[in-house]
């Protein structure tokens, strides 16, 4: 699904890959997701998204600074979280 997304024209929007995560059968209040512009309002060189599932987070990073999709397992933060940093609202 992560590919699926990476190969469309929506490669670096974030709520393409979450909405992709939700249809596979992914949990969205689980899930977080790094901004898809920067500070200033230019396109991210690359974004994060993960899900946690127990004890556990999968985490995908994407964009033009990665050159092709990335995803691994790591355990997850003290407090339920998996991504450090600013994240953005999953609100639709």
């Amino acid at each position: 699904m992560v590919d699926a997304v990476w190969a469309s024209p929506q490669q670096v929007q974030g709520r393409a890959y979450v909405d992709a995560l939700v249809a596979a059968g992914f949990d969205k209040s689980a899930m977080q997701l790094t901004p898809d512009e920067s500070t200033v309002g230019n396109p991210a060189e690359s974004i994060q998204f993960s899900i946690r599932w127990g004890s556990e987070c999968l985490i995908g990073q994407v964009g033009p600074a990665t050159g092709a999709p990335f995803t691994t397992i790591v355990p997850g933060l003290e407090g339920g979280t998996c991504l450090v940093g600013r994240t953005r609202p999953i609100d639709w």
